[in-house]
């Protein structure tokens, strides 16, 4: 479901992140696949150097569909970004991928809280984050960095994954597959 970034999948990567429907949401804004490949290498060296970690999600058959990564990476923190290929939308990828990278995130990382910035207009992402019981507003809670997002011309929602809830609300799954895999 998850592996690490490899440039070969560049190609197949482009080509679903360049669906009008996708591409004014990704964070990767390629033109071109080259331009995809060259910015896939830079997030790999940022990754190299604790600034970002990302990885690629497959379908069921290791084909690469989407990315989940965090950016901004400061002090146990960082901002999640998501995006699926058109023609897996709606299949639960995004559900099983998010939950595979948060654990990894807090349990390999250590990391705190995830936070997400999702566009105001963007109901399809929005709909996706309210559906998990760890997600939750965030914009009282850290009024400074939501009016920071908020700068620019584009107005995003804010909202927080802290790891004690996301422990909290996942427990039960976890235990399930410990006990499937004795």
């Amino acid at each position: 479901m998850l592996k690490h970034r490899d440039l070969h999948e560049t190609s197949e990567l482009y080509n679903l992140l360049s669906h009008p429907s996708v591409f004014p949401y990704v964070r990767q804004k390629a033109t071109s696949a080259e331009e995809y490949l060259f910015m896939t290498k830079q997030l790999i060296e940022e990754e190299q150097l604790g600034k970002t970690i990302s990885r690629t999600i497959t379908d069921d058959w290791g084909q690469p569909i989407g990315t989940i990564s965090i950016f901004d990476v400061q002090d146990g923190a960082g901002f999640l970004g998501t995006w699926i290929g058109k023609p897996f939308q709606g299949k639960g990828y995004n559900q099983k991928a998010k939950y595979q990278f948060l654990s990894e995130l807090f349990f390999d990382y250590n990391f705190h809280t995830v936070f997400l910035r999702i566009r105001k207009e963007n109901e399809r992402s929005k709909s996706a984050a309210l559906k998990l019981p760890y997600v939750v507003p965030a914009y009282d809670t850290h009024p400074g960095l939501f009016e920071e997002i908020n700068a620019g011309k584009n107005i995003f929602d804010l909202f927080k994954i802290p790891k004690d809830l996301f422990y909290l609300t996942t427990a039960n799954e976890r235990t399930e597959e410990e006990e499937q895999a004795m």
